[in-house]
C-alpha cells in the first residue's frame, strides 16, 4: 500500500497535489451544493472561487514586477483556494471586496512579512489575520462542514503522508480535538455528539492538512514541530482576544509560524559558487564556499535558493542533503541527481558561473546519528541518497571517532557509483548489477538489489541489535524498511525530503 502512495503522490510535484486536491474539494462542494447538500448556491461558490483566485495571481504578478522576481503562480492558485474555503460564499459586493483585500494581503505577506525572500507566515492565514484586524468580516472556514468532510480527510492524508507529517497531523488532532470535545460534553453535549460535532463543524482536518503542514513555515526540527503542532493545538480551541483580534483558528497558525520562525535558521547563509564535478552519468556535486561558517549537523539538509527566469513550477528553492562535514569554514557541498528532463532550479544550478552568489533559507532535519558513537547502526543508502552518510561519516573521521556502522550502497548501475574515494576506508557492502572493478579493501560486492530481508539477516548477523538509517527514494525506502522490520530491526530512522 505503501509502494502505491509513494507512486501516485510522487508523479507530481508537492505544488501540483495541493492544488488538484483543493480543486477536487472544490468541485465536490459545488456538486454538493447543486444537490443541495451545501448551504451556498453555486453562483456564491463560484463567483468566490473567481474573486480569490484573480486577487491571488494578479496581487503575485504585480508584486513580483515590484520585487523583481519571477511569480510562482501554483503558489499564488493554492493561496487563493485555500482563501476561497475560509471565507463564506456570497455574491455580496462588500463580501467578495473583503475576500479579494485578504487575497492581495496574503500576496503581500509573502513578500513583505519575509526574510532572505523567504515568507514567514502561511499566506492565507496571514491574509485572513490581517483582514480581522482592519474590523473587516473575518474568515468563517465554511471548509468545515460533514458532507464535504470525507474528501478533506482524503485530501489531508495525502498531503500529510506525501510530506512525512502524518505523526505531526496526529499530534495536533489528538490535542485540539480532545479539548473541543471536552468542552463540548461539559456543555451538555454527550461523547459521540461532541466527536461529531468537532470534526463535522470545525476545520480541524482541513486546518492541519492543507495549512499546518506547510514545509516553508515549519520548524527544522521535528522535536520542535510536533511541539508547535500541540500549542497551535491548544490555541486553535482557546477563544480569547488579542487586542483588536479575536483568537481565531488563523491566527493560532500565525503564532506558530512565528514560532517555528525563531527555532529555524536567522541569520543569512550567502555562499559563493566554487564549481561543479561530475559523479556519475546523472549525478552532479556542487561545491559552496560560505560568506560565514555555516552552523548544521551531519545529516541536516539546506535549502538553496537560485533565482532564475522562466522557473517551472518546483520554483527557486530547494531543499537538499549536506554532503560536507560540519567543519568551519570549510566549502559546503550537495549532490544530487540530475533526472532528464531536470526542473528549471537543476538547469540553472548547473549553468551557474564560478563566483555567483546564492542564499541559503534554512537549516533542518533530524536525520542524526546517535551522539553516543559506540551504539552501533546500519546505514542503507540509494543512489543519491549517499550524501548524508557521506557528512556523517566524513564527521566522525575528522574527529577521530571510531563508530560501528555497516553501509549497504545500492546502485542501479556500476556507473552510478559515486564517492568511491571518499568511502574507502568505511566498511561497506555493495549492492550493484554486476560487481565492480577495483573496489576498496574495505568494501564487499555482496550481490544484486534491492536490499531484502535473507540478504540483511545473511550480511549483518547483529542485525537486531542495531538501529537502522535509510536513505534513497521513497520508493527504496519503502522496500528497505519492510525489509527492516521483517528481519525483526525496531529502530529505523528514515531521510527523504519531498516538500514544495
Amino acid at each position: 500500500m505503501t509502494v502505491w502512495l509513494d507512486r501516485v503522490t510522487g508523479r507530481v510535484t508537492m505544488y501540483r497535489l495541493v492544488t488538484l486536491l483543493l480543486g477536487i474539494t472544490g468541485i465536490a462542494a459545488l456538486v454538493l451544493s447543486l444537490v443541495g447538500e451545501l448551504f451556498y448556491t453555486p453562483l456564491e461558490l463560484i463567483a468566490s472561487a473567481a474573486v480569490a483566485l484573480a486577487s491571488t495571481v494578479v496581487a503575485n504578478r504585480v508584486f513580483a514586477l515590484v520585487f523583481r522576481t519571477m511569480p510562482h503562480l501554483e503558489s499564488s492558485i493554492i493561496t487563493g483556494l485555500l482563501l476561497f474555503f475560509l471565507f463564506l460564499p456570497s455574491l455580496e459586493p462588500a463580501e467578495l471586496g473583503t475576500l479579494a483585500i485578504a487575497g492581495v494581503l496574503a500576496t503581500a505577506s509573502k513578500y513583505l512579512i519575509a526574510v532572505r525572500g523567504r515568507h514567514i507566515l502561511n499566506p492565507a492565514a496571514a491574509g485572513a489575520t490581517l483582514v480581522a484586524v482592519l474590523q473587516l468580516p473575518s474568515a468563517g472556514w465554511w471548509v468545515a462542514t460533514s458532507s464535504l468532510l470525507p474528501v478533506t480527510l482524503i485530501g489531508a492524508f495525502l498531503v500529510l503522508y506525501r510530506t512525512r507529517r502524518l505523526t505531526m497531523g496526529i499530534v495536533f488532532v489528538a490535542v485540539s480535538a480532545s479539548i473541543l470535545v471536552v468542552r463540548l460534553t461539559t456543555s451538555g453535549q454527550n461523547v459521540g455528539e461532541a466527536a461529531s460535532t468537532t470534526f463535522a463543524s470545525y476545520p480541524v482536518i482541513f486546518f492541519v492538512g492543507f495549512m499546518l503542514s506547510e514545509p516553508l513555515t515549519m520548524a527544522p526540527r521535528r522535536w520542535q514541530q510536533l511541539a508547535i503542532a500541540a500549542l497551535v493545538g491548544v490555541l486553535f480551541t482557546v477563544p480569547f482576544t488579542i487586542g483588536p483580534v479575536f483568537l481565531s483558528f488563523e491566527f493560532a497558525l500565525v503564532i506558530g509560524n512565528v514560532l517555528a520562525f525563531v527555532a529555524g535558521q536567522r541569520r543569512a547563509i550567502r555562499l559563493s559558487y566554487l564549481g561543479k564535478r561530475q559523479l556519475t552519468p546523472t549525478s552532479w556535486e556542487f561545491r559552496f564556499q560560505p560568506e560565514r561558517a555555516v552552523a548544521f549537523r551531519a545529516g541536516q539538509y539546506m535549502e538553496l535558493t537560485v533565482p532564475h527566469s522562466r522557473a517551472d513550477a518546483r520554483g527557486s528553492r530547494r531543499v537538499f542533503s549536506i554532503a560536507s562535514p560540519p567543519t568551519h569554514g570549510d566549502p559546503v557541498t550537495f549532490a544530487l541527481r540530475m533526472a532528464q528532463p531536470g526542473s528549471s532550479f537543476k538547469r540553472a544550478l548547473l549553468d551557474l558561473n564560478v563566483g555567483a552568489r546564492v542564499r541559503g533559507t534554512s537549516v533542518g532535519g533530524d536525520f542524526l546519528l546517535p551522539r553516543d558513537a559506540s551504539k552501533p547502526v546500519l546505514l542503507i543508502a540509494s543512489g543519491i541518497g549517499i550524501t548524508p552518510f557521506l557528512s556523517q561519516l566524513g564527521r566522525d573521521r575528522a574527529a577521530g571517532v571510531e563508530r560501528d556502522a555497516v553501509l549497504v550502497y545500492t546502485v542501479g548501475t556500476v556507473e552510478e557509483l559515486a564517492f568511491r574515494d571518499e568511502l574507502s576506508e568505511e566498511r561497506v557492502l555493495l549492492l550493484s548489477p554486476a560487481r565492480p572493478d577495483d573496489l576498496p579493501a574495505s568494501w564487499r560486492w555482496i550481490g544484486v538489489g534491492p536490499v531484502s530481508r535473507e540478504l540483511l539477516a545473511a550480511e549483518v548477523p547483529d542485525l537486531g541489535g542495531r538501529t537502522a538509517f535509510v536513505s534513497g527514494s521513497p520508493a527504496s525506502i519503502t522496500r528497505a524498511r519492510a525489509a527492516l522490520r521483517s528481519a525483526g530491526v525496531r529502530r529505523v530512522r528514515t531521510d527523504y525530503f519531498t516538500g514544495y
